[in-house]
């Protein structure tokens, strides 16, 4: 197996565990509603709304999942989500300026929000381009 072979196996594995975060987190919030944030005194309207984000965030993460076939064809799903996760996680810091500092769970949220998504699909595209690099220049031994 040659080096971008085994960059994009790195991908692929570092994607799948990455993505254990929004499917994780996800679907806990649409099975038992706000409780992980300890808010569990919410109204009915704000538990539906909660449980609609965390679909949304559980949708996100298996999307992710759905890029890892293949993952270096898969640049513009990949760049997409990336920015759904961004825009979310400016809506986080600004939310953190307007209220004050949330718990630690979410404070990790905004890094994997604002620095280790970004980073991830920046790798990505480097793993894109040295596949279309080597499908230009055949393969290497």
């Amino acid at each position: 197996m040659d080096r971008v072979e085994r960059e994009r196996r790195l991908l692929q594995q570092i994607v799948a565990l990455a993505a254990l975060v929004p499917v994780g987190a996800g679907l806990f919030g649409v099975l038992f509603g706000p409780t992980i944030t300890g808010d569990a005194q919410v109204g009915v309207s704000g538990d539906s709304h909660y449980r609609f984000l965390s679909g949304l965030l559980l949708g996100v993460g298996l999307l992710f999942w759905s890029c890892i076939p293949a993952i270096e064809t898969k640049t513009g799903r990949f760049q997409c989500l990336t920015l759904i996760i961004v825009i979310g996680g400016l809506a986080r810091l600004g939310g953190l300026a307007l209220t004050g500092i949330p718990s630690l769970i979410m404070l990790g949220a905004l890094g994997m929000e604002l620095v280790v998504t970004p980073i991830i699909c920046l790798w990505q595209l480097r793993v894109a381009r040295l596949y279309r690099g080597r499908a230009t220049l055949g393969p290497r031994r």
